[in-house]
């Protein structure tokens, strides 16, 4: 279609607009879809002219209402002109499912390597642990658009005061300075590293500073496949005798759990959320409704961010008051047969190949490990991350989305076909491609 043509026929359908229908609210994948049918059409598009004119409101038709601001302006209209003409970029939709898709996740997704003189000093007391912990990530927006990341894990711990965690050890090691602090770490609330004072480096400190990070990507790009974020509740602590004065957690009880859906939920609204109450819908539990009606699609998903717990034995504490997850933000690692289970967390992708395949068939998500404290980085071992993805997990994480050049070795993990996802080995519709998941071209309106 040249661009004389496609000009007038663009000039054709805005002057046909005449009436305006009123339509539900929908989710937007498509510019002036406002049903979620998949089309635009002259309907719709008098709605967005007379939302634009002043004579009916956006919320007769979010869809073209691009940038949340109440009003529709003429590249809001001109993008719903161009889906009517060209069609919307996702047309499967409507068809495709949450749990349609194979992706790429990171582990410790934060975690930055100890500085020189404190990661000397874990090698000096065990060489054994300092080679765990001997791996660097980008930060979250990097890992989002060069490593194709779409999950990734955060490690919160409890500081409901502030400052329990501003004065490592390893701080106090490298500066010299008994007195000195990382300042961010002084204000109350969840904080993310992995270990205290030895391994605390992170490119975001704070629970609410990485998920504002993850919620400005995603306000960047509003047709993102969903993202899943796993957190881990820490409570760990250090040996005693060492020699140092080391931090001592506060324990994870009901109160600090609360906290995580807290904080959660003071940075993204609910509509950017996918929760276990969306999924159960009107059924008594989760379980019944993944295996009864499935999991949203994916036009009910873009855009949207879903969080998972790390801790099979806080599963219970976070579950109590809250039978089947009702209000709670989080889904809970569980088994299959649980009144809560919709997401299993199933690291061992070899001894639990055959559990893995029987949870994604029958329409749970998994999360699995393709490699685990650095081992099969350093001897380019491939097992596990190849049966990782045969498996058939929805999210395979990893430390390695590209090479670690200090190894020596080619070692990585990649989605085949993955842009950044592919069509699920086991559970996805024959006709699926990945770009019905996540088209490039789609991602940044």
């Amino acid at each position: 279609m040249n661009g004389a043509y496609r000009l007038a026929k663009c000039a054709a359908i805005l002057a046909a607009v005449c009436v305006c229908p009123t339509f539900a609210q929908a989710v937007v994948s498509c510019r002036g879809d406002c049903n979620g049918d998949q089309q635009v059409d002259i309907a719709e598009l008098t709605t967005g002219v007379r939302i634009a004119l002043g004579q009916d409101t956006a919320e007769h038709c979010r869809a073209f209402d691009a940038d949340a601001d109440d009003q529709v302006l003429v590249f809001e209209l001109l993008d719903g002109v161009a889906r009517a003409l060209d069609g919307c970029p996702y047309p499967h939709d409507d068809e495709l499912r949450l749990n349609h898709f194979q992706v790429l996740g990171t582990h410790n997704s934060y975690h930055v390597q100890a500085d020189p003189p404190v990661f000397q000093a874990i090698e000096d007391f065990s060489e054994a642990l300092a080679q765990t912990l001997e791996y660097t990530h980008i930060p979250l927006p990097q890992q989002f658009d060069n490593e194709r990341i779409r999950q990734i894990e955060l490690d919160v711990w409890a500081d409901p005061v502030g400052g329990l965690f501003a004065s490592p050890v390893g701080l106090k090691l490298e500066t010299g300075d008994p007195t000195a602090t990382i300042p961010e770490m002084e204000t109350p609330g969840l904080k993310v590293l992995h270990v205290q004072d030895i391994d605390y480096q992170s490119t975001c400190r704070r629970f609410v500073d990485c998920l504002e990070i993850v919620k400005t990507w995603s306000d960047a790009h509003p047709l993102h496949m969903p993202i899943m974020v796993e957190v881990e509740a820490k409570d760990d602590r250090l040996p005693t005798g060492l020699g140092f004065d080391f931090v001592v957690p506060i324990p994870f009880g009901a109160a600090e759990l609360d906290s995580i859906d807290a904080e959660i939920r003071s940075v993204f609204p609910p509509e950017q959320l996918i929760t276990p109450d969306d999924v159960r819908g009107t059924h008594t539990t989760l379980a019944e409704a993944v295996r009864s009606d499935g999991w949203p699609t994916l036009a009910a998903s873009r855009g949207r961010v879903l969080f998972c717990l790390d801790n099979e034995g806080r599963r219970n504490l976070y579950l109590q008051g809250h039978p089947s997850l009702r209000g709670r933000v989080l889904f809970t690692p569980a088994s299959l047969g649980d009144d809560d289970a919709a997401f299993l967390k199933l690291n061992d992708p070899i001894a639990d190949f055959a559990k893995i395949q029987q949870a994604v068939g029958e329409g749970f998500v998994v999360r699995t490990r393709s490699d685990g404290d650095t081992d099969e980085a350093r001897t380019n071992n491939t097992t596990q991350r190849d049966m990782a993805i045969a498996s058939g997990a929805q999210w395979v994480s990893t430390d390695y989305p590209v090479p670690d050049p200090d190894f020596g070795t080619p070692y990585m993990v990649e989605i085949p076909g993955g842009m950044p996802a592919r069509c699920n080995p086991i559970s996805a519709p024959p006709a699926c491609t990945a770009l019905d998941i996540e088209d490039p071209q789609f991602l940044v309106p």
